[in-house]
């Protein structure tokens, strides 16, 4: 089964900080220029873990695109990007500590995917998972709510990763689950959760969004693990492997990966969310947002 993803493909400019920060000073930091963005992520970890994926996205006429497509193409993912003329490809600089990421974002050409680009993507696929980024902007959002319909329109089961807690604070929640109604899984961390759904504990939580939307709803807990709301009303838990974290940048995009490669091949929900908090927990001991390399998911079949 083919899965589309659509949404940005980004350069990283990841510092992760070996003491607290000095503002108007020096601070110490790993820093690192790679491949990033919600879909471009999830894409990459899925292809890693022996999916058939299909990304699609917006680049610059520029070396950072190609060295984007290059890199995505290299690790397996069919890359199917809008190359537009005379516009940067996006950028972001993470600063990631202990406590947490900050991101400092520039989507650049990303505000320009266009719904053509996004339904030249969607012949065959069995499966599409948007980046709520591609939602939340002005720029992008036709092409994002093209492929919500479209793919609605053909039976495909659609996944929306909620992206970041204040773009959807912007927007407004309803708005936001207006968009995505009709939805098989939203997937959201804490902090999304609490913009989408108010306050209270995360099964809670995910009930309502599963309610609101008509379909499932995921809140990922981080090293807590993540609960499921399903459509018949009940609610799945799974903690999260034990690990020692590195970097947590890219963990919830391999997150999403693992959940879709492990329903794309037949895995039951229990399965599926097993093989996402597993995939998540992988992630954040190694150093950025893409797999290092390919890897052999266990998807608990």
């Amino acid at each position: 089964m083919k899965i589309l993803c659509v949404g940005d493909i980004i350069t990283d400019v990841l510092a992760a900080l070996l003491a607290p920060l000095a503002p108007d000073s020096d601070t110490p930091a790993r820093i690192q220029v790679a491949g990033g963005g919600q879909a471009a992520n999830t894409a990459a970890w899925l292809a890693a873990s022996g999916a058939e994926v299909t990304l699609v996205g917006a680049v610059g006429d520029d070396q950072a695109g190609r060295d984007r497509i290059a890199e995505l193409t290299a690790a397996g993912v069919h890359v199917a990007a809008q190359v537009c003329p005379g516009v940067a490809t996006g950028a972001i600089v993470v600063l990631s500590t202990e406590a947490g990421r900050t991101m400092i974002t520039d989507r650049g050409a990303n505000l320009l995917l266009s719904p053509q680009a996004v339904q030249d993507g969607l012949d065959g696929a069995g499966r599409l998972h948007l980046s709520a980024y591609t939602l939340l902007d002005p720029g992008s959002r036709d092409a994002g709510l093209h492929a919500l319909a479209q793919a609605q329109a053909h039976g495909i089961k659609v996944s929306v990763d909620a992206a970041s807690a204040q773009p959807l604070r912007q927007v407004g929640p309803q708005v936001f689950l207006s968009w995505v109604r009709g939805a098989h899984v939203l997937l959201t961390n804490s902090d999304e959760a609490r913009v989408l759904a108010g306050d209270g504990p995360p099964q809670e939580q995910a009930g309502r969004l599963a309610a609101a939307t008509g379909g499932s709803a995921i809140v990922k807990l981080g090293a807590g693990g993540a609960v499921w709301a399903l459509p018949s009303g009940e609610l799945l838990s799974e903690p999260a492997p034990r690990v020692t974290p590195v970097d947590t940048t890219g963990a919830g995009d391999a997150f999403a990966a693992g959940l879709l490669a492990a329903l794309a091949a037949g895995a039951r929900p229990d399965q599926a969310l097993r093989a996402a908090t597993a995939l998540g927990a992988r992630a954040v001991t190694s150093f950025g947002a893409r797999p290092p390399a390919r890897i052999d998911a266990e998807v608990g079949l």
